[in-house]
């Protein structure tokens, strides 16, 4: 159904608002910034430890206090500033006495107490079988054995691409289930899709219609198709030589220990569950004692003919073992535990492939042991073994220390953890260390799109930059709204430790559901040359206006700005409801203060990239919402007003009765205290008649109130009920 339009084009609506850059309101200062940041050589960065401690059983260590423990970053002891007990049992018994689970919100919990498990699918060393099965087992354990506060990411590997992150971090179980359904593969290909920071998969997923001989009938066509990509890129990495397996193993830990390292972005430990067959692990130990080929070895030796003895064959290849634990290392560096599922028994006749099958058992123990984790050897019974797991770890003590004295260099430092007076037989588990910053310039791409969707994820306001949000539910149809999203980025921030006049910016807003479910981001990298306008735009900043499309519920909105240079970043969490606006019930949006005077450097969305699922044509159903008497106006996220000074506020409300309408107001001060807010007057009220829309416009005027910061909150009367229909805003009296 096609949404209400206003009289102006998307063009000429984009002209207003360019228009209404050279004026605006009053001028968004920024703030200091109150988290670090990776530039500078002085700063103070928060250390979290996550520890694990279990009894001899396996069973977690209730009841230890921060008392307990000692820290050690390298040689020196450490204070612990903050200790904090996460506790998934408590949180379970909780989360189900709040009420029927479909409509709980999610556990709050920081990014670095959350469990994270990143299901890794290796599709060179397996059979397309195998990995088509293991989805089943992947799926099992995703759905159905994991908290809800628990955050759960998928990749695949192949040795012509390396590691591919399909979908990242995320709690939303639908899109994982998506992700593990198609292993980000697409018409044949393995795609990027519309969403860069991976949280979202779209499109369709289509066999290639191409007969195969491996063809199965009981295969839905989703997994025909996906049988026949798995199968093709098998065949592709077909070889036998022992040169080229130990080559394509140096590709294989070579490619990991990038995603090893890049891990360290997400916060906490990170169980990474890969899915495998393993590879001949004689090329990485060498042969077993008992081989034949022993004796002939040693017959050459014993008769001074060393030069027949390959060394390799007989003890596994130096280089490959070497370029093996780097790999391990950047693993454990980054708080990752490799838990190995052997896929081998999944196999069966349909894998016509020429790769001998071999038992890959011990290459898959030897990444496991030496990072903490555990071989899987049946994938078709994962229960009692990822239990096991599941119960270690329902435990976290996090504990966090502070240095000021680190450089941004990167470097590693080792740590120790150590609990008085441990029972017999208990274990800790806890990263065992931790890298100094590096400048944001020095990261990799997939470490800063981790790196942010970590920080969208986990929520935590961020404010490097100064940040306003403001977000409204417009009725779009029945059974949706169109929620357009303004920030206002103080530009003196969004510059800080940036000396040349080309910015880049990233922008990216996710709307996620009562129940974690992603319903709908959009996304914009912007560039632009200040060379003209440094100083105005340090006054004022950036004003963006994006737009969600989401249907009747309750929403948390995510929102987060980042300089593509400095990595000076900023991160805010919004929550958002959208009524049912067919139940024909009064609803408020929150004031609208009319942008008048300020300099903001003005951006609106591209409405033909980086849009969510539900986005509909631009051309056909965007409108731009903000009007009032048929002239199109710009609102203020945070307005500053003097005290003297009368501003022009548009009231929105949905279904208000005929009749005389009343409106209130009350100021809340920062320490929490409200007062009556006689500086507020109704003007007008101009009924449109458009789907029960109402819009009222009032004046402000702060009077004799102190300057800082304030919450206006505005109440209009129902004529017909009499009920008071309420919504707020945030805004700053400046003298």
């Amino acid at each position: 159904m096609s949404s209400p339009r206003s009289p102006y084009s998307p063009l000429s609506l984009l002209a207003v608002l360019l228009v209404l850059a050279v004026p605006a309101l009053a001028a968004a200062k920024d703030t200091k910034p109150q988290a670090p940041t990776f530039e500078g050589t002085s700063q103070v960065v928060s250390v979290e430890v996550p520890v694990n401690a279990t009894d001899r059983d396996g069973q977690p260590l209730r009841g230890l206090t921060a008392g307990d423990f000692e820290i050690w970053d390298g040689d020196e002891r450490q204070t612990i500033s903050s200790f904090e007990v996460v506790d998934l049992a408590a949180l379970e018994a909780a989360h189900v006495a709040a009420g029927p689970a479909s409509v709980q919100p999610l556990p709050e919990l920081d990014s670095t107490a959350r469990r994270h498990f990143l299901l890794l699918f290796d599709l060179s060393f397996s059979s397309p079988t195998a990995v088509l099965k293991a989805r089943l087992a992947a799926r099992d354990f995703m759905l159905n054995r994991l908290h809800p506060s628990d955050l759960a990411a998928v990749a695949t590997f192949t040795i012509e691409r390396g590691p591919k992150l399909v979908m990242t971090f995320t709690p939303d179980r639908a899109q994982l289930a998506r992700a593990i359904d198609t292993l980000g593969m697409q018409n044949g290909l393995q795609v990027d899709k519309a969403d860069p920071l991976r949280f979202i998969i779209e499109g369709e997923f289509r066999s290639s219609g191409a007969s195969s001989m491996m063809a199965d009938s009981n295969r839905s066509p989703r997994d025909q198709a996906v049988f026949e990509q798995l199968q093709a890129l098998s065949l592709l990495a077909e070889r036998t030589e022992r040169s080229y397996e130990i080559g394509r193993i140096k590709d294989f830990t070579s490619s990991l220990a990038n995603l090893g390292r890049a891990l360290n972005s997400v916060q906490g430990r990170k169980q990474v569950v890969m899915f495998s067959e393993g590879f001949d692990s004689r090329l990485l130990i060498g042969r077993d004692t008992l081989d034949a080929d022993n004796d002939l070895d040693n017959a050459n030796i014993a008769n001074g003919q060393h030069y027949l003895v390959d060394n390799d064959a007989r003890f596994g290849s130096m280089t490959l073992q070497n370029q093996m634990n780097r790999m391990l290392e950047e693993f454990r560096r980054a708080d990752c535990v490799i838990q190995a599922v052997d896929i081998g028994g999944l196999r069966d006749h349909t894998d016509a492939t020429n790769r001998q099958q071999i038992n890959g058992q011990d290459s898959l123990f030897y990444m496991a042991n030496e990072t903490g984790g555990e071989l899987f050897k049946d994938a078709n019974n994962l229960g009692d073994q990822l239990n096991r797991l599941l119960t270690r770890t329902s435990l976290t003590y996090v504990l966090t220390f502070e240095r000021s004295d680190l450089k941004t260099d990167g470097a590693y430092h080792r740590l120790r953890v150590k609990v008085a007076k441990l029972p017999v037989g208990a274990r800790l588990a806890h990263r065992t260390g931790y890298y100094a910053p590096r400048p944001f310039k020095d990261l990799s791409p997939l470490e800063k799109n981790l790196l942010a969707s970590d920080r969208i994820a986990a929520g935590t306001p961020r404010r490097d930059i100064a940040m306003n949000v403001l977000l409204a539910p417009f009725r779009a149809s029945p059974k949706e709204a169109y929620v357009p999203v303004i920030l206002e980025v103080g530009g003196r921030s969004l510059l800080s430790g940036q000396t040349g006049d080309k910015v880049n910016v990233e922008i990216y807003a996710y709307a996620s559901d009562a129940q974690g479910q992603m319903r709908d981001f959009f996304t914009q990298k912007v560039g632009f040359d200040l060379r003209k306008g440094r100083k105005g735009f340090e006054e004022t900043g950036l004003k963006y206006y994006g737009h969600l499309d989401l249907e009747p519920g309750d929403y948390r909105v995510r929102v987060l700005v980042r300089n593509a240079l400095s990595g000076h970043t900023a991160v805010e969490s919004v929550q958002v409801k959208v009524p049912a606006y067919g139940e024909t019930k009064p609803f408020l949006l929150p004031p609208f203060f009319i942008d008048k005077g300020s300099r903001w450097l003005m951006l609106r969305e591209n409405d033909q990239t980086g849009r969510g699922p539900n986005s509909r044509d631009a051309g056909n159903s965007v409108f731009y919402p903000f009007t009032v008497s048929g002239e199109p106006y710009v609102p203020s996220a945070k307005p500053e007003l003097r005290g003297n000074e009368k501003a022009r506020v548009c009231l929105v409300a949905y279904n208000l009765g005929k009749g005389d309408v009343s409106v209130q107001g009350q100021v809340v001060s920062p320490d929490g205290k409200s007062a009556p807010a006689p500086g507020l007057a109704m003007v007008e009220r101009t009924a449109t008649g458009i789907s029960g829309l109402d819009k009222l416009l009032a004046t402000f005027e702060p009077g004799a109130l102190g300057a800082g910061d304030y919450v206006l909150q505005v109440a209009v009367t129902d004529p017909r009920t009499g009920r008071k229909e309420m919504n707020s805003l945030p805004f700053k009296v400046v003298h």
